[in-house]
């Protein structure tokens, strides 16, 4: 994690009154040999008392990505009220990392800039619809539900001891699972065969074909008309062969920014929310099932809120990166 996002952490646990201890701990159990040592939590929590409000080394033009506000603030109590089990990421990512790339060059950041641009435009004019849109990824799940989101592992007051984190076993059974969804609800929940890896064969024949044929099920009369498919830019995604088979689907691709998981569905929200709302499965069958279920129970509200959260997203790429290209163009 960039040392900026640990100031800005720093910062805000210690406007709530935490002290430079418990803030140390917090960051060791969601970084690990990456968190800052205690001695530098502990002067950047002194200057930030005695009132500093930049997180930066340096001074930056443009919208600072860091500022603080009492809405910040009242978010982050939000988040923590909510669910007192809350991680590190949780709360940066609702008040910081979730609108802002992490180690982008200049390049990326205007391709960033430019499909956003492009993107939000085309749903604007309504030319593309939210509900049109399948998304989806691959991520990992464990049968041992701890993570991050351990039920023993929660927020502490100023004055409270934290509580013992669980850590997971270095070899512990998990599985590799595709899945996909749209505004309305799943497309396809997909566990990826014990031993296999996606290639763009497998991810053709094994996810792509079913969602297309799930799409034809749900939309007897449009069939994939319209759809457009919002992956990111995993090489078995953007593969030739991938390529024209959705073209000959008649499935168009939403152009995805390079390295910008703030702007992927599945990896600012669905992942976390199935992890999160897991209990511990015996078996890679039961584990199916709960993953099933859990997706099922999801409201048609939830997944909508998801796709109009997208489009805040590309509003707020736009505005922190058009500041900062149209000062260098000054």
């Amino acid at each position: 994690m960039d040392n900026e996002y640990n100031r800005y952490y720093i910062k805000i646990r210690t406007i709530l009154g935490i002290n430079p201890k418990t803030i140390h701990e917090e960051l060791a159990t969601a970084l690990g040999s990456k968190a800052p040592s205690y001695p530098t939590v502990a002067e950047w929590a002194k200057r930030f008392r005695e009132g500093r409000e930049n997180v930066n080394d340096d001074p930056r033009f443009g919208r600072p990505v860091s500022e603080l506000t009492d809405e910040n603030i009242e978010l982050v109590r939000e988040v923590i009220n909510n669910d007192p089990h809350s991680t590190y990421d949780d709360i940066i990512a609702e008040t910081f990392l979730s609108h802002v790339p992490h180690q982008l060059t200049d390049e990326q950041k205007q391709e960033r800039l430019k499909l956003c641009r492009e993107n939000l435009a085309k749903f604007r004019d309504g030319s593309w619809r939210l509900c049109d849109i399948v998304t989806g990824d691959e991520t990992w799940i464990y049968h041992r539900q701890i993570h991050r989101k351990s039920t023993n592992a929660s927020w502490v007051g100023e004055d409270e001891s934290p509580t013992t984190i669980v850590r997971r076993g270095k070899f512990e059974p998990k599985n590799l699972f595709s899945i996909f969804f749209k505004s309305n609800g799943p497309v396809l929940i997909h566990a990826v065969d014990e031993g296999k890896t996606i290639d763009y064969k497998y991810y053709i024949e094994n996810c792509l074909e079913l969602v297309v044929k799930e799409i034809w099920k749900q939309r007897k009369s449009a069939g994939t008309k319209g759809i457009k498919l919002l992956q990111d830019n995993a090489r078995p995604h953007i593969q030739s062969d991938v390529i024209n088979y959705l073209t000959e689907q008649h499935i168009n691709i939403m152009s995805h920014p390079p390295n910008s998981p703030d702007l992927a569905p599945c990896d600012y929200w669905l992942n976390d929310y199935i992890k999160r709302n897991l209990t511990d499965q015996p078996d890679e069958k039961s584990l199916v099932r709960a993953v099933s279920k859990v997706m099922k129970k999801i409201s048609k509200e939830e997944f909508k809120k998801t796709f109009d959260k997208l489009l805040e997203r590309m509003e707020l790429c736009i505005n922190n990166h058009g500041d900062y290209f149209e000062h260098l163009i000054k």
